[in-house]
């Protein structure tokens, strides 16, 4: 046997969606229902384990065996139930594939398993089953009714007069839905399969598997949370909402004043009309209301804070031994393959100004609301800024958080050639002041001579670096930090003559991009490859990485001029027809670049204990002796294939997370 293609079907009184698969298969109750499989690609075989049948023993051994390659759709998903299933059934009890000091906890080792969503992923495929067959057109797809299916045996059901009281549907309760059921097992193993078939010219990289493979024990060790100022944040935001909604009432009168439409007739019938109650949008009205309605606006500000959804997210998601995992998607953004958040979304966490924030995060977790109010007066916003301190390492450790400086903006530099900005990072110098004086052909320095400038050069950095112009310097906040509506196309024409080479990077990625889309002509700019290949675009990275475009073609923009236009998923969440350009595509390339940097990077250190990896940042829970310099020293080496390239890594060590 080489290969085990696997889909499985489970029961949990846990909600999936909300807590993750690891807390999911801790329920008591959890058990898996149907085992469906084929091995070498031969006919697909479902084991009926709800009704008693057992699961062949050459197949459970195929499981623990490292030289059997597993393959399913979200594989993660199957791998952690059969561990746990495995162990509950005695099949399974070694300590997992972690050394003794780890967190990993006892799970199939991920090195034998692939997942067939990665490879769609990596493809620029939809992250669905029923998506990727729908779009690749398989002869065989996901049965439609699965859904209803699932919900009635796999979760748990109303009691009612009807069912007679019972809180789960058995397969007795409906033998035609169960036949239906097993059915419709077989055909998620078959379209599993198609897929391998369909995909099988254009391989997933073993770098990319063994990325994967790191990503999965980085899911299986979690991170430990402080469950205690969890609970007391929880208890904290209540106290507080309901406060501010008795103080909202007595000052409105209103029945709601948490409702958006009974806000708007308010503040209108007292003279301040609006449009909309947005952060944005309150806070300028701040600026000129009058002192009765501002204190009504304070506290809708407040009110609007959403901190606790975070603690609560927490709350559903933490295992037994008070670790969360299953945070991290690989391959979410598959225009690049960067990591996508899971469950309590690590990916936006709020940032922290507090200059105390051990303290006051000492008052939250001892439950002391009065204090939190008296010294910090806005109690959501304290309670915001804490999020990240609910992540600590285990007992006897501590966390090393180091990250990239500045890490878009060195590979840019290096990819369009652009040397002056590769001088300042390799002399550590700060791109902002830097960018400043080459737009404003004077000295910059920061808090020193022409000091105001800087942030001109900030915000130009940070908005025009893939095609920006006008438009993107308002959107990064341009005039609400003190611009005016005249400074803006002067400084974009000032940050494009300084950055002539990125401009001309733009182009040349563009007319590359169109001649492979155009003509099939395979091009090459600065050591990114282009080519067309069975109606996708590829482009294929110095590490040696691919992205994928599907179904490319020419397409009309909406200034009337001629762009590439490819299916994917849009704004919308929906599969639908997307348009690119050069500049868009050089935000691909970098960002794309960006990822696998930082995964060279995780490899570099997967001998050290990764919990966390936040954009271009990485959490390891370390020993006291770990030395935070020589992990910064580690994570800053250019990998082998981005010779040139300047990288510097900065970080520090803290009892709990934050942003430094």
């Amino acid at each position: 046997m080489k290969t085990l293609s696997i889909d499985i079907e489970t029961y949990s009184s846990v909600d999936l969606a909300k807590c993750g698969v690891y807390k999911y298969t801790e329920a008591s109750d959890f058990d898996i229902l149907l085992f469906g499989y084929s091995v070498d690609g031969g006919p697909v075989q479902v084991v009926d384990l709800a009704c008693g049948e057992t699961i062949p023993s050459e197949i459970i051994a195929a499981l623990t065996d490292t030289s059997v390659t597993k393959w399913a759709f979200n594989a993660q998903f199957e791998r952690i139930c059969l561990s746990r299933w495995l162990r509950k059934n005695g099949n399974f009890d070694n300590t997992g594939y972690s050394i003794p000091e780890d967190t990993v906890g006892n799970y199939l080792d991920p090195a034998s398993w692939k997942c067939t969503m990665i490879w769609s992923a990596y493809m620029g495929l939809p992250l669905s089953l029923e998506g990727v067959g729908a779009v690749l057109g398989l002869g065989k797809q996901k049965l439609t009714e699965g859904k209803e299916l699932i919900k009635y045996f796999c979760q748990p059901c109303a009691p009612t007069k009807a069912n007679g009281g019972r809180t789960r549907n058995l397969p007795e309760n409906a033998l035609d839905k169960w036949s239906a059921f097993k059915r419709y097992n077989v055909r998620d193993v078959e379209v599993e399969m198609s897929i391998q078939e369909k995909l099988a010219k254009f391989p997933v990289p073993k770098a990319v598997w063994n990325q994967y493979h790191l990503d999965q024990e980085i899911n299986d060790r979690g991170v430990a949370l402080d469950m205690e100022l969890v609970h007391q944040a929880i208890a904290m935001d209540t106290r507080s909402r309901k406060e501010l909604t008795d103080a909202m009432k007595k000052l409105t009168a209103l029945d709601n004043p948490n409702s958006v439409q009974q806000m708007k007739q308010w503040l209108s019938d007292n003279g301040l009309v609006v449009a909309s109650l947005g952060k944005k949008e309150v806070a300028e009205m701040l600026k000129t209301a009058p002192k009765e309605l501002q204190k009504v606006l304070l506290l809708r500000q407040q009110l609007a804070k959403s901190s606790v959804r975070k603690y609560q997210a927490m709350e559903k998601a933490v295992c037994a031994d008070g670790r969360a995992r299953g945070m991290f998607q690989f391959y979410g953004a598959n225009r690049t393959g960067r990591w996508a958040g899971r469950i309590i979304q690590m990916q936006n966490l709020p940032q922290n100004h507090l200059p105390d924030l051990a303290e006051a995060r000492s008052l939250v977790r001892s439950g002391d609301f009065d204090a939190v109010q008296l010294l910090y007066e806005d109690v959501p916003d304290t309670l915001s800024q804490l999020i990240r301190t609910a992540f600590v390492p285990k007992s006897g450790c501590k966390f090393i958080v180091a990250d990239f400086s500045a890490i878009e903006a060195r590979v840019l530099a290096w990819f369009a050639g652009e040397n002056w900005r590769q001088e300042v990072f390799e002399k550590g110098g700060d791109i902002y002041c830097a960018s400043a004086s080459q737009m404003f052909k004077v000295p910059v320095e920061k808090h020193g001579v022409n000091g105001h400038l800087r942030q001109k050069g900030k915000i130009a950095e940070l908005a025009l670096g893939y095609g920006g112009s006008v438009g993107a310097l308002k959107a990064m906040g341009a005039l609400e930090m003190g611009l005016s509506e005249d400074e803006l196309q002067p400084l974009v024409t000032a940050w494009r003559n300084s950055n002539q080479n990125i401009v001309k990077f733009w182009w040349d990625i563009d007319r590359a991009a169109m001649n492979a889309v155009k003509q099939h002509l395979d091009g090459e700019v600065c050591g990114i490859e282009f080519a067309y290949r069975s109606g996708m675009l590829f482009i294929t990275l110095p590490s040696g990485r691919r992205l994928s475009y599907v179904k490319p073609k020419l397409g009309t923009n909406q200034f009337g001029g001629e762009c590439i236009t490819y299916e994917g998923i849009g704004g919308t969440k929906k599969w639908e027809r997307l348009e690119t350009y050069g500049p868009k595509l050089v935000e691909n390339i970098v960002q794309a670049t960006s990822r696998d940097i930082l995964c060279y990077a995780m490899q570099t250190l997967s001998h050290c204990l990764i919990t966390m990896h936040i954009h271009d940042e990485l959490v390891i829970e370390a020993a006291p002796e770990v030395d935070l310099n020589a992990v910064c020293e580690q994570m800053g080496r250019t990998p082998p294939w981005a010779a040139g390239l300047k990288l510097r890594a900065d970080g520090y060590e803290t009892m709990f997370y934050k942003k430094d």
